[in-house]
C-alpha cells in the first residue's frame, strides 16, 4: 500500500484470516541466522585489511640466457651440392663434429688440382722475384765499378790538366826569359851599329850582332808557340774532364735505369706471389668448408635441406642445432602502461605450461606450482606487437626449475609489486587505477647518495 490517504486500513482491516499473512507476519527471529550473517561481515570487514601483493600478470615463453645458446641454424658460406649425411635427427653432437660433406658447383672451383697448381705458380713467381733481385745486386755493383772508374778517369785527366799547368807556368817562364835576351841582343845590335856608324866597329860585328838578334827573334818566337801549346793543353784537359763527367754519367744513370727496371719487376712479382699466395689460402680454406661443422655441443632439431645431390647457394640454411648446454630464460612482455614498475631485481612468479599449479596472485606465499624468477633484462624500445620485452633468469633463492621444461615452451609470469590492503586494491581496481608508481630501496638508496 502507498498509504496516501489518512484511512489506515492496516488498522481498520485484519489480515490474520489469510493463510500467506500468517506466514509471514509472526514474531520468530532467525537468531543463529543473525549471527552467523554478523560474523561473516565482521570476518569480510577484517579481511579488507589483509595485505595484497599488487602483480603484472602476462604470458612469454622459454628462451635462454645468453645469444649463443639459442636454436640456431647452419649455414654453408659458399654455394654447393649436398654429397653425404654424416648425422640423422635427434643425434648429439661435439664441437667440430662433421655433419654434411658438400661438393664444389662453381666453374672455377671444379679443378681438383687448383691448390696444387696454385703452389706451383707460386714457386715460379718466386724464382722470378730471385732472379730480379740477382739482377738488381748485379746492377748496382756495375753501378758501383763504374763510379770508382770515373773517380780515377777524374784523377787522371786533373793529373794532366796539373802538369799542363805547370808546363804553361815553365814555358811563361822561358818566354819572359826570351824576351829578355831579345830586349839585350836588340840593344846589342843597336849599339854596334852605332858604333860601325862611328867608325869604330867593323861590318863583320854588326853582321854577327844582327845574325844573334834573329836567332833571339827565332827562339822567342818558339816560345811563344810553346806557351800557347801548353795553354791549349790546359783547354784539353779541361775539356777531356768534362767529357768523363759526362760519359760516365751517362754509363752510370742507365745502369741504374736498369737497376730501377729489375727492382720494378722485382715489386711487381713479389706482388703477384702475395695475390698467388692469398688464393693459394683461400682455396686451402675453401677446401676445409666442405665439410659442414657443428659450431657447438648440441642436438640435430632438423634437416632443412635434405637428400643427396640436392644444390643451394651461399648462406642457405642446411640444418638446424640446439645447444645442449644452456641457462634457461623466460621472455615476456609487458604493456607500455605496466614498464615504468618493473626493474632490475624484480622478483617474478612464473607458471610452466604443461605443470599443474594452484595460483594466488595476491598471496604468492600460497600458490603451488609456481617458480622463482628475477628481471635481468627490459628492453627499452617497443617490439613490434606494441609491447615491452622482458627478460627472466632463475631466481637463486627459490626452487630450482624443472628439469623437464624445454625452449619455447610458454609461461605465466606474475610480476610482484607493492603489498597493499586488500580494501586498497578493490579500491584501484574498481576505480581503474594502476598500480602504485614506487622505487625500490636500492635505486632510492642510490639517488640519496648521487645528491
Amino acid at each position: 500500500m502507498l498509504n496516501i490517504s489518512h484511512n489506515r486500513l492496516n488498522q481498520k482491516v485484519s489480515l490474520d484470516r489469510f493463510t500467506s499473512a500468517k506466514k509471514v507476519f509472526h514474531q520468530r527471529h532467525y537468531k543463529h541466522f543473525n549471527r552467523f550473517l554478523l560474523a561473516f561481515a565482521i570476518t569480510g570487514f577484517l579481511i579488507l585489511f589483509l595485505p595484497w601483493t599488487q602483480n603484472i600478470t602476462s604470458k612469454g615463453y622459454l628462451t635462454t640466457l645468453k645469444p649463443d645458446q639459442r636454436p640456431q641454424t647452419i649455414q654453408s658460406p659458399i654455394p654447393g651440392r649436398i654429397e653425404k649425411w654424416y648425422v640423422q635427427e635427434g643425434d648429439y653432437v661435439d664441437k667440430g663434429d662433421t655433419i654434411l660433406f658438400i661438393s664444389e658447383i662453381k666453374n672455377e672451383y671444379l679443378d681438383p688440382k687448383l691448390v696444387e697448381r696454385t703452389g706451383q705458380q707460386i714457386r715460379a713467381k718466386e724464382s722470378s722475384v730471385t732472379s730480379y733481385e740477382g739482377k738488381v745486386k748485379a746492377l748496382n755493383s756495375q753501378i758501383a765499378a763504374l763510379a770508382e772508374e770515373r773517380g780515377l778517369k777524374l784523377e787522371q785527366s786533373k793529373n794532366k790538366l796539373l802538369q799542363s799547368k805547370l808546363k804553361v807556368k815553365s814555358d811563361s817562364i822561358d818566354f819572359e826569359a826570351a824576351k829578355t835576351n831579345m830586349e839585350i841582343a836588340q840593344r846589342q845590335y843597336d849599339r854596334i851599329l852605332q858604333l860601325q856608324s862611328e867608325g869604330l866597329k867593323a861590318m863583320t860585328d854588326v853582321e854577327e850582332k844582327r845574325l844573334k838578334l834573329q836567332e833571339t827573334q827565332a827562339k822567342l818566337i818558339s816560345q811563344e808557340n810553346k806557351v800557347l801549346a801548353a795553354r791549349n793543353e790546359i783547354i784539353n784537359a779541361q775539356v777531356e774532364i768534362s767529357r768523363v763527367m759526362a760519359e760516365y754519367t751517362d754509363k752510370i744513370a742507365k745502369a741504374r735505369g736498369d737497376m730501377f727496371t729489375a727492382q720494378s719487376n722485382q715489386y711487381d712479382s713479389e706482388a703477384q706471389v702475395t695475390k698467388l699466395e692469398n688464393e693459394f689460402t683461400n682455396y686451402q680454406m675453401r677446401n676445409d668448408l666442405y665439410y659442414i661443422r657443428a659450431p657447438q655441443n648440441g642436438y640435430i632439431n632438423k634437416a632443412i635441406q635434405g637428400g643427396i645431390g640436392e644444390t643451394f647457394k651461399e648462406g642457405d640454411r642446411l640444418v638446424g642445432i640446439m645447444p645442449s648446454d644452456i641457462d634457461l630464460a623466460v621472455e615476456t612482455y609487458v604493456e607500455p602502461l605496466d614498464l615504468p614498475l618493473l626493474h632490475l631485481g624484480e622478483k617474478v612468479r612464473i607458471q610452466f605450461d604443461g605443470w599443474p599449479a594452484i595460483v594466488f596472485s595476491g598471496w604468492p606465499n600460497v600458490s603451488y606450482g609456481t617458480y622463482g624468477g628475477k628481471v635481468v633484462a627490459i628492453e627499452s624500445f617497443i617490439s613490434e606487437n606494441g609491447l615491452y620485452r622482458v627478460l627472466l633468469a632463475p631466481d637463486p633463492d627459490d626452487y630450482p626449475w624443472p628439469e623437464a621444461i624445454r625452449v619455447g615452451s610458454g609461461a605465466n609470469t606474475i610480476a610482484l609489486l607493492e603489498d597493499v590492503p586488500i580494501w586498497y586494491e578493490l579500491w584501484r581496481q574498481l576505480n581503474g587505477f594502476p598500480p602504485n608508481y614506487y622505487q625500490p630501496e636500492t635505486v632510492n638508496t642510490d639517488s640519496k647518495k648521487k645528491s
